[in-house]
């Protein structure tokens, strides 16, 4: 019996082994896709850069410097200047040195909260695909009300009525994706209820839970990982958006592009490039999230499966 047993099971997992050939497969055309390598690359770089720019820092990021605050006037911010490549921000710091420990600060922000939405939606949309019934239509339902709202309002309210910090802005930009993560995992998770491998262990008496976690989950978890990438790109977008909107960070002296873009906004008139460097660094940072997530997206479809 335990011979049968033990056979029938490896027949249930030769079945499910579709899906993982379809991921590798999935995974060789995306890197051999121009579009996904620019993509990498500047993911790549970002990364790297988030890593090593405390070490590669001319100068304190968060230290003003005299030479620097000696030619701060309402009219006038410093340039560039010896020992100063991009001169200084409205406070006398180093805007170089800031700009590039942003990048760490930048990648925090995002990567904290596409975590979170993550891992919140997965839960809801886990549970909704596992259990259907009245389970599903309640978390659904509860999904559905926020999917009705506008994504960066339902941020503007959440931050609004947080106390202004990182975290507040984690949070606020991590709750548009927990819809969108549900309702993908959730519908994933039911196109592998009528799957041979799915039913095979169902007919052979296999708990539910056991075919959830080694069935159906990791089957459904692609989608999933596409869209944590190109949310990546957007959570970055949205917080420097809260930013600008003075509903951020209330801590103005850390370095984040987004926070740096809020606070020159007022003063463009004076010194442009304190809004126009921040803001071309969230650009081609979210440009390589996106295209390295529509590659895979794209490389995912079955449309495109030739």
């Amino acid at each position: 019996m335990s011979i049968l047993s033990t056979r029938k099971a490896d027949k249930i997992d030769s079945l499910a082994e579709g899906g993982t050939s379809l991921a590798m497969d999935a995974l060789r055309r995306t890197f051999r896709s121009p579009v996904a390598i620019l993509g990498l690359v500047i993911v790549g770089l970002f990364v790297i850069l988030a890593i090593i720019s405390p070490f590669i820092a001319p100068k304190d990021p968060y230290r003003p410097y005299p030479e620097l605050q000696s030619e701060l006037t309402p009219s006038n911010i410093p340039g560039p200047m010896p020992g100063f490549l991009l001169g200084s921000d409205q406070n006398g710091y180093d805007f170089f040195s800031r700009l590039l420990v942003g990048a760490q600060q930048t990648l925090f922000v995002g990567v904290f909260a596409t975590l979170i939405g993550v891992t919140i939606g997965m839960i809801i949309g886990g549970l909704a695909g596992a259990f259907g019934g009245w389970v599903d239509s309640l978390l659904m339902r509860l999904t559905d009300i926020m999917l009705s709202l506008p994504s960066l309002l339902l941020a503007i309210s959440i931050a609004a009525l947080l106390p202004g910090s990182q975290w507040t802005v984690i949070i606020a930009v991590a709750m548009i994706g927990v819809p969108v993560f549900a309702r993908l995992l959730r519908g994933a998770m039911i196109a592998q209820r009528s799957s041979d491998h799915v039913l095979a262990a169902t007919a052979l008496g296999v708990k539910r839970k056991t075919i959830v976690f080694r069935h159906m989950l990791p089957n459904s978890i692609g989608p999933v990982i596409v869209q944590a990438t190109l949310t990546l790109a957007t959570a970055i977008i949205d917080a420097a958006a809260l930013s600008f909107l003075g509903l951020g960070d209330s801590d103005w002296r850390r370095a984040e592009w987004g926070l740096m873009l809020g606070n020159a906004q007022e003063l463009l008139s004076v010194k442009p490039s304190l809004a126009f460097f921040p803001a071309i660094a969230i650009i081609i940072v979210a440009l390589g999230f996106t295209l390295l997530g529509e590659s895979m997206r794209e490389s995912l479809d079955p449309k495109n499966r030739r």
